[in-house]
């Protein structure tokens, strides 16, 4: 073979072995603005999937039900398939502590079944459900409860007899309680669930590993990263830099690809990325993870690398 034959082929031959599996992850954007799927840098990327955090109670208030129908009308109107995650209440939560009001306490089951029930009656397309956001977390009621996170699970597990739809088991913030959470809510949870949501924050922003890969091997089947992302600021501890949201950004995909097969030892692996979110905050904002300004007329800088990454896993 003549040697400017053999140059070529022998190349083709090292980037066979030199390049990863394609990683089979998909890409989402968890985002509470309907006002994003009329946004053209967000159309050009051609997206499928989006997130929405809905108040347990969605149809307390008026404005509340305008809201949300605003955003599931828009996002089926872009194709969107939206995973629904339910919420504590609107105002219980002052970035500090939970309050204790009456209208802030966990629902029993019976209530949060019915206003699930009414809220799918209403959106009848949804298939894909979190029974609760961020469980775990001091925000939430569920905290203190995985036995009352697995009841509410259990109930829309119950639901799916009527209609099928994909269903989430815990969902999750990678603090130091996570392990022990997930696990008694797994013992109380009917069946074993084989879909797990994680917000990875801490590992992604740290560029380190421990968390995620302690989920991994804790629970079976899949899990999400519901809400990930280079975060610009955050509290005292990150001042705003989009450099620093740029290259975690970078870090969170090609860790997503690390991850998206089951290694040796682990019994899950990451199927999903919900990069949160598409709008940031104003400047002194406790927390900012946003890709564009708050009111979508400038781009940050993470915004080119996510635009790489998901329409390569869109």
């Amino acid at each position: 073979m003549p040697f400017r034959l053999i140059l070529p082929l022998s190349l083709v031959l090292a980037a066979v072995v030199a390049a990863p599996a394609q990683a089979s992850y998909r890409v989402g954007v968890s985002e509470q603005h309907a006002s994003m799927f009329g946004d053209a840098r967000w159309q050009s990327i051609g997206l499928q999937r989006v997130r929405y955090i809905v108040p347990w109670d969605w149809d307390k208030e008026a404005f509340q039900i305008g809201e949300i129908d605003a955003y599931m009308n828009a996002a089926r109107a872009n194709g969107q398939e939206v995973l629904v995650s339910f919420n504590a209440s609107r105002g219980c939560w002052n970035g500090r502590r939970y309050s204790r009001k009456a209208h802030c306490k966990a629902p029993s089951t019976s209530e949060f079944l019915a206003s699930f029930q009414r809220f799918d009656d209403r959106y009848p397309w949804v298939q894909v459900y979190s029974p609760w956001n961020e469980m775990n977390h001091p925000s939430q009621p569920t905290k203190k409860s995985p036995k009352r996170a697995a009841k509410y699970y259990n109930a829309l597990r119950k639901e799916r007899s009527a209609r099928d739809f994909e269903l989430m088991g815990a969902d999750l913030l990678d603090t130091r309680n996570m392990v022990r959470y997930v696990r008694r809510f797994n013992a109380k949870a009917k069946g074993t669930p084989r879909l797990t949501g994680l917000h990875n924050y801490q590992d992604i922003n740290y560029r380190t590993t421990r968390d995620t890969i302690r989920l991994l091997d804790t629970v079976p089947g899949e899990v999400w990263l519901t809400e990930t992302g280079g975060l610009v600021s955050f509290g005292t501890r990150w001042k705003y830099n989009e450099r620093r949201a740029k290259s975690r950004a970078r870090y969170l995909f090609k860790f997503a690809a690390r991850y998206d097969s089951r290694r040796a030892g682990l019994r899950s692996k990451i199927t999903r990325v919900y990069y949160y979110k598409w709008y940031g905050e104003e400047r002194g904002a406790r927390f900012d993870a946003g890709l564009v300004s708050r009111d979508g007329t400038t781009k940050r800088k993470a915004l080119k690398v996510f635009q790489k990454y998901a329409k390569a896993h869109r």
